[in-house]
């Protein structure tokens, strides 16, 4: 096979000193950690690399990367044109059976814990399941709500920013079915009680792309919710983030968080889709 970038020369191996790394035993495997670093030393904003970069990359001699570079393209792990290197897409079965076993709450919360520390707010995903929602995920200070909303928690879906936006993403036939037969009654003196109310508001919500709950399943209690599709279409999920009434006005939580949401769901809709995790109560699973 043709050797893109080889030098002549011996194929030393890079010592400890070389690659930073301190003996770990004698059951330490140094050639696969190498190996691996290789691998790791490709990034997104730097997808190609010479012979040169990686040897600079991971510390070894330029002998010893090009050794361990050569082992990877000869197992497809790594391609190479005009004397650059670039990942192969096989090197995704490394993780790929890892990730293919990941739940949906495995593979959202970090994109909710991100959001939360964003935010500098309280952050949850939930799944209608009937006429319900199901908290599935939730992050966050617990200085929003006395309700007791952790994982598990269900609510009636029209009280919650939640359930609006999921109910929204239902069939007309589906949605009407639910307000025929579901009891609206008051939690606060704000809740939202007449069906034909309460569907004009659900229509806006699906125009519009998220739900404004403001104080209707909670005195003081204000949430914001985007849905969460998959890759049909179909709204599996929803993400949102809630506050204090007294902290922030409804109107500024949207304003400061809508944006930040939209692209959280953007985030998990591209995971599971990828990995085909799909959202499921946890009574469910």
């Amino acid at each position: 096979m043709t050797e893109p970038d080889a030098a002549a020369g011996p194929e030393d191996d890079a010592g400890p000193e070389a690659t930073g790394v301190r003996p770990r035993g004698d059951y330490f495997v140094q050639s696969l950690e190498r190996g691996l670093a290789v691998v790791k030393a490709f990034t997104a904003d730097e997808p190609e690399l010479t012979l040169s970069d990686i040897a600079r990359r991971t510390g070894m001699t330029r002998a010893a990367a090009r050794r361990f570079v050569l082992t990877l393209v000869d197992l497809g792990y790594v391609g190479t044109v005009e004397r650059r290197f670039h990942l192969r897409p096989t090197v995704l079965e490394l993780g790929y059976t890892y990730l293919s076993l990941l739940s949906f709450p495995e593979v959202a919360t970090p994109h909710l814990t991100a959001l939360s520390n964003r935010l500098k707010e309280t952050t949850s995903i939930a799944v209608l399941d009937g006429d319900d929602v199901v908290y599935v995920a939730w992050v966050g200070p617990r200085r929003v709500a006395s309700s007791g909303i952790s994982i598990g928690t269900r609510l009636p879906a029209y009280l919650t920013s939640h359930g609006r936006a999921q109910l929204a993403g239902l069939p007309d036939e589906a949605l009407d079915d639910y307000l025929a037969r579901t009891p609206l009654p008051a939690r606060t003196a704000r809740t939202t009680t007449d069906p034909a109310v309460l569907r004009q508001r659900l229509m806006d919500v699906r125009a519009q792309g998220y739900a404004l709950v403001d104080q209707e399943l909670e005195e003081g209690v204000t949430s914001l919710a985007v849905p969460i599709r998959d890759a049909g279409g179909t709204v599996v999920a929803s993400v949102n983030v809630g506050t204090h009434a007294r902290r922030m006005s409804a109107a500024a939580l949207r304003r400061t968080s809508l944006e930040a949401l939209r692209e959280t769901a953007a985030q998990i809709e591209r995971d599971i889709a990828l990995l085909g995790a799909r959202p499921t109560p946890p009574g469910q699973l």
